[in-house]
């Protein structure tokens, strides 16, 4: 794979859309990849890491040990709260904080942890996130606990581009209401609309690695 052709494919992508390839950072979402994933995105200068599987992250983490550059790990996955210990000391970012509960065991294990809030865009209940008439009162809940929360986090809906484009744009509005500067939105399949409704980060992973080998059903 050559990651480093890729990432200037993405960052073109970026530019098309009308995005400054300076300012939106690119997440390497390593999840389903091995190690050398991980070490051909710090090659090419993408320290901030996307994994979203407890017990994954920490393995990769291990596996790659002490080194420079050192990754910044983002989990961005669904996590449950007897997962969080294993890998506070590992995490950069939590993107995806969707419940007060997981704030507080993050509280507990990270004071002052740099969080991302979830916002679901579906009606779908099992898909991770929280309800925009929610996310306020989190934000709020959150920061009352110490976190630094830094902005919104929001996969796109599985619908057509008007709907996806859509929820894009809530959550831009929603992060400008409530003053939140950071905005990851966008993943390998849709990130140009993301960028065009003003994502300040795009989760790529198939773009710069290729097709995944879906992970065991393990629990994060």
């Amino acid at each position: 794979m050559d990651v480093l052709a890729n990432l200037e494919r993405v960052r073109d992508r970026i530019a098309g859309a009308g995005g400054d390839p300076e300012r939106v950072t690119v997440l390497a979402v390593t999840k389903g990849h091995g190690i050398d994933a991980v070490r051909a995105a710090l090659a090419v200068g993408l320290v901030d890491i996307g994994e979203d599987r407890a017990h994954e992250l920490a393995a990769k983490a291990e596996e790659l040990g002490d080194g420079s550059p050192e990754p910044r790990w983002h989990f961005i996955g669904q996590l449950q709260r007897n997962k969080v210990r294993s890998v506070a000391h590992l995490v950069h970012v939590w993107q995806s904080v969707d419940r007060l509960r997981l704030g507080e065991e993050i509280s507990k294990r990270s004071p002052g942890a740099k969080v991302l809030v979830e916002v679901n865009l579906t009606d779908d209940p099992s898909r991770g996130g929280a309800k925009p008439a929610l996310v306020p009162g989190l934000v709020e809940g959150l920061r009352d606990l110490g976190l630094r929360v830094d902005g919104l986090m929001a996969v796109g809906p599985m619908e057509p581009p008007d709907a996806v484009r859509a929820g894009f744009r809530a959550v831009r509005a929603l992060a400008d209401e409530l003053g939140l500067a950071q905005r990851s939105m966008g993943m390998s399949d849709d990130l140009e609309l993301a960028v065009e409704e003003g994502s300040t980060m795009v989760r790529v992973g198939s773009a710069l690695f290729g097709p995944r080998f879906p992970s065991p059903a393990v629990e994060n």
